[in-house]
């Protein structure tokens, strides 16, 4: 995914439009921030969650932190591979590190995140 084209929330989470299904991942600085990803967990195909609701984990070297659904939807697949090789969000955040898919989303909850430019000014407030 090409992160100028994402949607971000305040907690980090990115999301994008890619085959039919909305992916979830978190920013190269979430993964910064906690180090060495040492385990994922992942929500179950078919929950339902709500914008802002916890749906995944993710523990580290320095932190244990919760990733949540950046809209309202339907988790319709998860990336099964970070069960076995955390270390993908490290080293791909926007690609082979994704977490988890969504379907049927409340696409108006898309309107209310940052896009890349808002982002990069959000994180730029947070370092002062």
């Amino acid at each position: 995914m090409n992160p100028e084209d994402l949607k971000y929330t305040e907690a980090h989470e990115w999301i994008g439009f890619q085959k039919g299904a909305y992916v979830v991942g978190i920013t190269d600085f979430a993964q910064e921030q906690l180090g060495e990803i040492t385990h994922v967990d992942l929500p179950e195909v078919g929950a339902k969650a709500q914008q802002g609701d916890p749906v995944a984990a993710v523990d580290s070297v320095k932190a244990w932190s919760e990733v949540y659904a950046p809209v309202s939807g339907i988790v319709v697949a998860v990336n099964e591979a970070l069960e076995n090789e955390p270390e993908r969000v490290n080293k791909d955040p926007y690609g082979a590190g994704w977490f988890f898919k969504m379907g049927d989303v409340n696409v108006a909850d898309l309107d209310a995140l940052m896009d890349a430019a808002a982002y990069r000014e959000f994180l730029n407030k947070q370092d002062h």
